[in-house]
Formats: structure tokens, sequence, C-alpha cells
């Protein structure tokens, strides 16, 4: 498994360490003091473990060889696993929060003992901030200087998109429900623990619908990163036996590349020099991005560039 993929399990392995804790944490505090904002954020980390199991599946079986009816392998197995990922975070988390809250709403109930939940929320703080430093560790090595949100929309690791967007949404969530409790206890007005219920369902479902839409354009079929596409073309374009890139396609397949290229030759002595210096770009594109496990070229005579 390639470096990124490890960077990514070691994400999901600290958020799903960091969530497994806080859910059961929250549960308890949940039944204890009758909150339904601490019952919403008890879901939403219930849903953030499974969603970290789902994405674990998805890089094992990202993992199978190549087979007959599959002959380009299983890589982009992850972009389906991350789209189930952000629906379950839609609906269990984002959807099943405003319910409680609604039903809090209309029937709120005064909260038992208030300083647990407050305690439970902030450890969980600090728990989902390890967790959120882990990915961001991760992404950093890969961001090559890239801002967060420019990462977010070009990265084609869509494992570690979600465990990022989760962590975000958690800690905002998090950072809601004890305004929330905090509100209800100063005020001595339990509705206020209705509205922080709703306000992280709110919140997961936006985080949701942001996740939906990146992971749609992966599964779409998206080109390599806009900078690993124009370093392939540079490169293509420096060696010696070509004269100009003509068109280049780059498609991400999980974490593996195809690459086709349709570029004017320089003028070789004979058919097999020519067979010689198309293997020998070839050979320097796979060497240089080994993640690109095909390479297509394609010599033609067609004027103007891509």
């Amino acid at each position: 498994m390639s470096s990124h993929s490890d960077g990514s399990t070691k994400a999901i392995f600290y958020a799903l360490g960091a969530n497994g804790g806080i859910a059961v944490a929250k549960f308890a505090a949940s039944l204890y003091t009758g909150s339904g904002a601490m019952l919403a954020e008890a879901i939403h980390s219930l849903a953030d473990c499974t969603n970290q199991v789902f994405l674990l599946i998805g890089l094992k079986e990202a993992k199978k060889p190549a087979d007959e009816w599959h002959p380009m392998g299983y890589g982009r197995v992850v972009y389906f696993w991350a789209m189930m990922v952000a629906l379950l975070l839609f609906f269990l988390g984002g959807a099943f929060s405003v319910m409680e809250g609604i039903k809090h709403f209309s029937h709120p109930e005064p909260l038992s003992n208030p300083v647990v939940a407050l305690s439970v929320l902030g450890i969980s703080v600090a728990l989902e901030a390890f967790s959120l430093h882990g990915a961001m560790k991760e992404i950093r090595k890969i961001a090559q200087g890239k801002p967060f949100l420019r990462w977010f929309r070009e990265t084609r690791q869509s494992e570690l998109l979600v465990v990022a967007g989760e962590d975000i949404a958690a800690l905002a969530g998090l950072s809601f429900a004890f305004i929330a409790v905090l509100l209800a206890v100063v005020t001595g007005n339990p509705v206020w623990d209705a509205v922080g219920s709703i306000a992280v369902g709110v919140l997961l479902m936006i985080v949701a619908v942001f996740i939906v839409r990146e992971v749609k354009a992966m599964i779409t079929g998206e080109s390599a990163a806009p900078e690993v596409h124009d370093a392939i073309k540079s490169h293509i374009e420096a060696r010696p036996e070509v004269e100009h890139v003509i068109h280049l396609i780059t498609l991400q397949w999980g974490e593996q590349l195809m690459i086709a290229v349709q570029a004017k030759m320089r003028q070789q002595p004979s058919d097999a020099a020519l067979v010689d210096a198309i293997n020998a770009v070839e050979d320097s594109i796979q060497r240089t991005w080994p993640q690109a496990k095909w390479c297509f070229f394609e010599p033609d005579v067609v004027a103007g560039k891509d």
C-alpha cells in the first residue's frame, strides 16, 4: 500500500479510537441527564464510528488484485464507501438529530445533571481535537502547501476527505451542544437544549452535502490533481522523443492513475525506433509517477496542442 494510503489509514484509526470512547461517554451522559443535545451528539459519534469502519472496508477492498471482470482493479471502490459514509452522516447523524431536537422542542424536559453533560462534552472536544490533529497531520504531508479548502476541493483521497470533514463537523457540533446545554443551565429554559440538537443536525447535513458533492465528482471520474496533470504534461513535452503533446487524459482510479497520451513524435528512422521511443517515454512516466499503472500512448501528426 502506498504511503498516501498508509496516511489515510492512520487518520481513520485516530478517528475511530476517539469516536469510540466519545460515543460510550455521550450515551451514558444522555441517559443520566436526559439531554437531547447530548443524545444527538451520541448518535453522531456512533455514526462516525460506523463511518470509519466503512472506510477501512473500502481501503481493504481497494487492494484486491485485478481480475477478469475488473481488469483495472478495485481502486475506485473507496469512492462507493465514502458515499455510503456521507449518506449515513446525513441521515443517521443529521436528520435523526434534527428530529430528536424537534421532539424535545415540543416537549422540553429539564436537565437532571448538566454538570455531567458539560464535562463529557469538554472531554469530547479534547478527543475530537486529537483526531482532527491526526487527520490534518496526514493532510499536510500530501497537500504540498495548499490551503485546506483548496486541498478539500482538489484531493482525490476520498477517505481522508471524509475523515477531515467528519472531525471538523464533530468539533463544531460539540461546540454547539456545549453552548446549548450551558444556555439551558444559565437561563433555566430546557428549550435551548433542543435548539442545540437541531443545530448539530443541520450542521451534520451541511457537511454531508459538501462531502457528497466531492465524492460524486470522484465517482463520475476525475482527472489527476491539477498540479499532477500539469507536471505529467510538462514531463512528456520535455522528452527528446516528443515534439509536443496534442492531448492528455489522466484519470484517477482510487490510488492509481490511468494516463492516455496523444502526441506528435519527433521523426524516427524506422517503425521499430518509433516503438522504442514511445516505450521510453512511457517508462519515464511510470518511473516518475509509480501510481500510473496504465499508460496508453498514441503517436499522431494532428496540428495544434491541447
